[in-house]
Order: structure tokens, then C-alpha cells, then sequence
């Protein structure tokens, strides 16, 4: 794991412990290696309760409550699972933040539409969650690095937007 993650992981866990919050992930092309990026500072267990790898439909749906109905017509590779990836663990895990990545890391698996390396991810609370779309395909091993680490990146500038609000009311 990179010097970077580890920082960046350091800084969410003040932000988190410091406003007495929590955090969950809801991972499927990333396989847990946002949770993992998470678990590597000491002391993580205060504020993250844990993540559901929902690596198939079936899990995303029983598990996180996507709908149906947005996979059968969208696929899972989109803005909208990310989203209901998000709002479904927060439900799950009873949390207030949530981190979620849906996407084709690749090698296969991609198509003219949608193509290996697109990766969606979702972040924020229940009712206020933020989407972001990779497009780049490095190559599977970086393009999931790319996502995990974008993934803690936007969190972590969300958490400092929401103290910024606060601090300006």
C-alpha cells in the first residue's frame, strides 16, 4: 500500500473520530481494497464498522437494495448502483458515510458502451451522496489502484467540505 493511501487514510480517520462518525464501503470491481486502505491505520475499528463486497448482482440486490430493475436496464456498471450502492450500506451497517465502487477493472469484461476501465464511484451519507467516473484503462492491477485511491481522495475532500460548512455557519 502506497505512502499516500496510508496519509490519506490517517486524515479520514481524524475527520471521522474527531465529529464521532462512522464509515462503511459497499465494494464490487475493487474487492475491498478501499475497506483494506481503511483498516491499515491503527485505531480504524473506532469509526469504520465494515464493508459488503458485493462482487454480484445477487449480493448488491439482497444486500445493498439495489434495484433490480436499474441492473437489468442500466447493468451495474453505472452512476445510479454507485449511488444505491452507497445508501444500501449505510442501511446495512447502520453508518453515516459510506464509500462504494462499481465498475470493470478489466481484462475482459468490457463492451463498445461501456468499456474496461470504467469504474463509478459513490461516497458521502444517505442523503447526500456524490458520484465520480474513471475512464482510463491502465491495466487491471492500476486501474483498481486509480479507484481505490480516487475513491478515498473524494472522501476525504467531502469530509473537509462538510467541516468547512460547519466552521462558515
Amino acid at each position: 500500500m502506497s505512502l499516500e493511501i496510508k496519509i490519506i487514510s490517517k486524515e479520514i480517520q481524524q475527520c471521522l473520530y474527531d465529529q464521532g462518525k462512522t464509515l462503511a464501503t459497499a465494494e464490487s470491481c475493487t474487492g475491498g481494497r478501499i475497506a483494506e486502505a481503511i483498516i491499515a491505520v491503527p485505531g480504524a475499528s473506532n469509526y469504520f464498522k465494515g464493508g459488503i463486497i458485493s462482487y454480484t448482482n445477487e449480493v448488491k440486490e439482497r444486500l445493498l437494495h439495489v434495484d433490480p430493475k436499474v441492473l437489468e436496464e442500466q447493468t451495474a456498471v453505472c452512476e445510479e448502483v454507485a449511488r444505491q450502492m452507497v445508501q444500501g450500506v449505510c442501511d446495512a451497517l447502520d453508518v453515516d458515510y459510506a464509500i462504494s465502487a462499481t465498475g470493470i477493472a478489466g481484462p475482459g469484461g468490457g463492451t463498445p458502451e461501456i468499456p474496461v476501465g470504467t469504474i463509478w464511484l459513490g461516497y458521502g451519507s444517505k442523503d447526500d451522496v456524490r458520484t465520480y467516473k474513471l475512464t482510463d484503462d491502465e491495466g487491471r492491477d492500476l486501474n483498481l489502484a486509480v479507484a481505490t485511491r480516487t475513491a478515498l481522495k473524494l472522501f476525504l475532500n467531502y469530509l473537509k467540505e462538510l467541516e468547512l460548512d460547519k466552521i462558515e455557519e
